[in-house]
């Protein structure tokens, strides 16, 4: 795994979290804080319910990278595969980085959300009434499936690393860092969420995004260049 894929995976992850994640997932964070965590409480309990949903959405971030990374490795069968892998990826988080900055639509055609289907309400509703400690790591699963563009992104990043640990270590670094801005969420109702600060850290994830989308596909492209030259080789002798 490239130092500099983990690096990247950061900062997006950081960056967009303060953005897009407070409105993807801020309104579980605030609901789950309304109804289960009193101003009584002690504030160890409240850092730790909110830390153990954050811990549910990272268990299942890294279940999904692990699936990606897997699947990665059965379609990354040979390097030309592998570097067509690259290119799609690279392509696709050039399209998402486009779409946070609100110059596409791609983010909103691919968020259809789940969350209004029975089953989920359902599944959330029970465990939204559940008193035990236990019951905002759940949550924190529950909202980890929950269709989302910027879990998509790495979750087909995790694809093209072509490893089941390694496609779950890319989303277990990125579950990771988006703790910090729903953290934040969880203990000041609507810090960030008419402020300045949301649209620049946007901004700043939208470039790094489209950057690394580039560098990716480039990256494909040399793989996929580097092949047939071999392959041309090969012919001629």
């Amino acid at each position: 795994m490239e130092t500099i894929s983990l690096l990247t995976v950061i900062g997006i992850a950081f960056f967009g979290s303060f953005g897009h994640c407070i409105g993807m997932c801020g309104g579980i964070v605030l609901a789950y804080s309304s109804a289960k965590i009193g101003i009584e409480q002690s504030k160890s309990k409240q850092v730790l319910a909110h830390l153990l949903y954050s811990f549910g959405r990272v268990s299942s971030y890294s279940f999904l990278g692990f699936i990606f990374g897997f699947i990665g490795s059965v379609v990354a069968f040979s390097n030309s595969s592998k570097g067509i892998l690259f290119f799609i990826t690279g392509l696709i988080m050039i399209l998402i980085g486009f779409s946070l900055m609100g110059k596409i639509k791609f983010l909103t055609i691919i968020e259809q959300s789940c969350s209004k289907t029975p089953f989920y309400q359902k599944m959330f509703r029970k465990v939204l009434g559940n008193n035990s400690l236990f019951s905002f790591y759940f949550i924190g699963v529950l909202n980890g499936f929950l269709p989302c563009g910027f879990v998509y992104m790495f979750a087909i990043m995790a694809a093209s690393t072509a490893s089941a640990l390694n496609g779950a270590l890319i989303m277990f670094v990125f579950g990771i860092s988006t703790i910090p801005a729903l953290f934040l969420v969880g203990f000041f109702v609507g810090l960030f969420k008419q402020s300045s600060l949301k649209d620049i850290f946007m901004k700043i994830s939208a470039i790094l995004v489209i950057v690394f989308g580039l560098y990716t596909a480039y990256k494909g492209y040399i793989v996929i260049k580097h092949t047939q030259d071999s392959a041309q080789h090969n012919m001629n002798h």
